[in-house]
């Protein structure tokens, strides 16, 4: 029998004796209280497991003293065995039990009959007790996987585990996974804490399973004094890095198997997050590769350029930009594709290719949009873009520019900002010829050329984001590169990225 603690309830002296020596002897720990109000007291001060009350009370009868226990959530789910010598009728067995009694007892009681009906009592409330935990415990799980499942990073799925593992344990946790490029982190507590730290060298086969070991070996965090650690380790690939979560071993039930739920719902996620995290890696270097690296070095012409992925875009995108001297002139062009996947980085590739090879034959900007639009109706006839194409001559100034559907260009220029007006049809559709806009750029004036991602918002109108840009750019810094950097930070804050972002700014030396 599993030890249990009672408080035995009578306010004779002799048969409390009797009662507590017999369960005494049975391997139960016994408590005394002689009044209903002393045995409610009694049991808000310490832990029992079960109540053998006498009918007849004092102060107030056994069957309040039963329904008191049973309908007040501060004495938990407690069971109580009635015993009595004058409350023996039918009707009194039948009110006792009715307002809340597990058994009732009537005297003479044989000792065999007390224990047996006490140990009877007790396995259906653990029972009960142990389906209730683990109902909890499977509530909790569903919880913690939905939450790690949605988690946008390892470091929030780690931390998700964490934090759930607290919920459905208590007590110190650790949930340890490694990143794709191999770093192992770990995450502890609730709130949690996501740092470096690798587990001690032990073989995981594929599977799951559930180990005891020394606290010594997960000194992560800080364990109870005399408590083993209970690691669920899960490994889904023989290439893949194990996962692990380590709870106090106390938490743990036999037949329970949460702990190794959990954590194969963890190996899951982060196999998936780790297979994000490389396709992503993977599609940016792709598309950094189709973009150009190295700006040209133009006298008098200071020049940069920021491309930021979409935080959460696996897949590539479309945006592009383009510097290249041209003889005398810098050619300068920025656009955007329609849509996110490899084809629009692949129909990306080709309207910069195409930009660059019409400007080589000498074509102004208007008409080399009109030919680029041309090649795209003929042989993308399904796509869209947008384009900002100029050129520049770094001796004078002189801008020639036309758009495509692009945003407006800014100009910091003699202490002001304000927006150039090129206007024309986005390239993909019969529109008549895009006009062209002349500008010369004066002695230490900067233009600021970039895609959508920077300025939209789902939630703000369009016009919020251009002040918020015009705003940014009341000030450049004279490294052109910070600027687009701050540009950025300002812009976009702490939230997560929705597209991309590509920014080339060019400054006119003084």
């Amino acid at each position: 029998m599993t030890p249990a603690t009672v408080l035995v309830v009578d306010d004779s002296a002799t048969k409390r004796y009797l009662l507590v020596n017999w369960l005494s002897r049975a391997g139960f720990t016994v408590h005394e209280a002689e009044t209903g109000g002393a045995a409610l007291t009694r049991l808000l001060e310490g832990e029992f497991d079960l109540v053998v009350l006498d009918v007849k009370l004092p102060d107030m009868s056994g069957f309040d003293v039963c329904e008191t226990i049973k309908s007040d959530s501060r004495y938990g789910v407690l069971p109580v065995i009635h015993v009595s010598a004058h409350a023996v009728d039918v009707v009194d067995r039948t009110q006792g039990l009715n307002r809340g009694a597990d058994a009732y007892l009537v005297e003479p009681i044989e000792p065999d009959e007390l224990i047996a009906t006490a140990q009877a009592v007790l396995r259906y409330y653990r029972a009960r007790q142990r389906a209730e935990l683990l109902a909890e415990r499977m509530v909790r799980l569903a919880e913690t996987t939905l939450a790690i499942n949605s988690a946008p990073t390892l470091p929030a799925l780690l931390a998700a585990a964490a934090e759930g593992a607290v919920d459905i344990f208590g007590g110190p946790v650790a949930v340890v996974a490694e990143t794709s490029e191999g770093e192992s982190l770990t995450a502890t507590g609730k709130p949690s804490t996501v740092r470096r730290w690798a587990v001690p060298g032990h073989r995981v086969a594929v599977g799951s399973l559930v180990r005891s070991d020394e606290p010594a070996d997960w000194d992560v965090v800080d364990w109870p004094a005399g408590e083993t650690v209970a690691v669920a380790a899960a490994r889904l690939r023989a290439d893949r890095p194990p996962v692990y979560v380590a709870v106090p071993g106390s938490s743990q039930t036999p037949g329970f198997p949460v702990l190794r739920q959990l954590s194969q719902a963890v190996a899951a996620a982060v196999e998936a997050q780790r297979s994000f995290d490389e396709e992503h890696r993977i599609a940016v270097t792709l598309q950094r590769s189709l973009l150009q690296s190295r700006l040209p070095e133009v006298p008098g012409v200071d020049l940069a350029f920021l491309y930021e992925p979409a935080s959460a875009q696996t897949e590539v995108g479309g945006d592009f930009y383009e510097l290249t001297m041209l003889d005398d002139r810098l050619l300068v062009a920025i656009g955007d594709v329609a849509g996110h996947s490899l084809h629009a980085a692949t129909v990306m590739a080709e309207i910069r290719h195409a930009v660059r090879a019409y400007a080589v034959e000498g074509h102004s900007p208007g008409a080399v949009l009109e030919l680029v639009n041309r090649f795209m109706r003929t042989v993308l006839p399904t796509e869209s873009a947008t384009l900002c194409l100029l050129t520049l001559e770094p001796a004078t100034g002189r801008i020639r520019m036309a758009s495509a559907g692009h945003p407006p260009p800014l100009v910091h220029a003699d202490g002001e900002v304000r927006y150039l007006a090129p206007r024309g049809a986005l390239l993909g559709i019969a529109a008549p010829r895009r006009a062209e806009l002349e500008y010369t750029l004066p002695p230490g004036g900067t233009l600021v050329l970039y895609t959508d991602g920077l300025i939209e918002r789902r939630d703000a109108d369009l016009d919020q984001g251009l002040n918020a840009l015009a705003a940014g750019a009341a000030h450049i810094e004279d490294d052109l590169d910070a600027f687009c950097r701050r540009l950025h930070t300002q812009l976009t804050g702490a939230r997560e990225q929705a597209d991309d972002i590509a920014v080339v700014a060019l400054r006119r030396s003084v």
